[in-house]
């Protein structure tokens, strides 16, 4: 085992272990932001440069520190490695720097956009963006297009970290897209008269860290956060059948794999990856359909569980718990004077 402290933490990690991964096992505050990095995607990580860090000391043999700021979704730690990541005002305004390279050709259309309350991009610029740009050119721009039957593009929010190429590549059996051209005229695209068609090409739209892709099926029906989501399954012979319902009512009005708190797509009981299949996510739309599990465990800093009904059970139990476990209809003994409820 390898010993690495980050922002003065101490953990031991198995050799071959990556800083970003290291700093996931501490969890909490530390652990760098990563828009292209996804743990289950071979080669992904390196493009978006969010996730940079300050190694200070290299390791215990060699303490020199690294020059410049290091990816740490790429780099692999050393024995005695000492990191800096929010504990360092350098790293932060290197990463500051690196949001406003990625908020320069995207538009500011969050309260139109499918994707806001769930936007990993939205909480890296609120955290390490400025207020204004120092960027004086014309934006790039793109009209949104159709590349599948269920997919829509929108060029214009896409920041190029390659995880819908990944998952055709690792997922489906032929890749259609990808990235053309080059430079600040990057784009991604289908091949000539191609369009993205199998099973499993949904599974690009909840990779995508901003809106660039999303569900045609569901553009413009609700907010994330007026939804209910709960996790459900179904006995499927092309996926696993575990999904994510997001329920108004009884209406489902999206289905889509269940995430963790990185917002990678989680794992099955026997480590396989839980990405579910077209039929599942664009076919099965009745609750009927489903074996409904329970509430989704969603964390309690996102704008989605503003209206989780979880939530407000947990509520009623700190409530409860603050009261002296009082019953309804009880009222608490709080004594003789003016703030006494049982005074008359």
């Amino acid at each position: 085992m390898l010993k690495v402290t980050i922002d003065d933490i101490p953990v031991e990690v198995p050799e071959g272990t990556t800083i970003l991964q290291a700093a996931r096992m501490i969890g909490g505050d530390i652990v760098p932001p990563a828009m292209c990095y996804h743990s289950k995607l071979k080669t992904s990580g390196g493009y978006c440069r969010t996730c940079i860090v300050k190694v200070e000391q290299g390791s215990a043999k060699d303490p020199r520190p690294m020059p410049k700021p290091v990816a740490s979704c790429r780099t692999t730690v050393m024995d005695g490695m000492v990191v800096r990541n929010i504990t360092s005002p350098e790293n932060l305004e290197a990463r500051a720097g690196v949001v406003e390279f990625l908020l320069l050709n995207h538009p500011l259309d969050c309260p139109v956009c499918d994707q806001a309350g769930e936007c990993h991009l939205q909480d890296l610029s609120y955290e390490n963006g400025k207020a204004e740009t120092r960027y004086d050119f014309d934006k790039r721009e793109y009209e949104p297009t159709d590349i599948g039957d269920k997919i829509k593009l929108h060029m214009n929010r896409c920041i190029l970290c390659y995880r819908c190429v990944k998952v055709a590549d690792q997922l489906t059996d032929g890749r259609c897209h990808g990235v053309i051209n080059r430079g600040e005229a990057a784009e991604i695209s289908t091949y000539i008269e191609k369009a993205i068609d199998n099973d499993f090409s949904g599974n690009m739209i909840d990779v995508c860290p901003v809106g660039a892709l999303t569900d045609k099926t569901f553009r413009f029906k609700s907010r994330v956060w007026y939804t209910n989501p709960v996790d459900a399954h179904r006995n499927c012979d092309k996926c696993c059948g575990k999904v994510r319902l997001w329920n108004q009512g009884e209406e489902v009005l999206r289905v889509t794999a269940r995430k963790d708190e990185f917002g990678e797509v989680m794992d099955n009981e026997d480590g396989s990856t839980a990405w579910i299949c077209n039929e599942c996510r664009y076919d099965k739309k009745n609750l009927s359909d489903w074996t409904i599990e329970g509430p989704a465990k969603i964390n309690r800093h996102s704008v989605i569980s503003a209206n989780h009904y979880d939530t407000l059970k947990n509520i009623q139990k700190t409530t409860i718990k603050m009261m002296g476990s009082k019953p309804h209809g009880v009222k608490s003994e709080l004594g003789a004077g003016p703030l006494d409820p049982n005074n008359q």
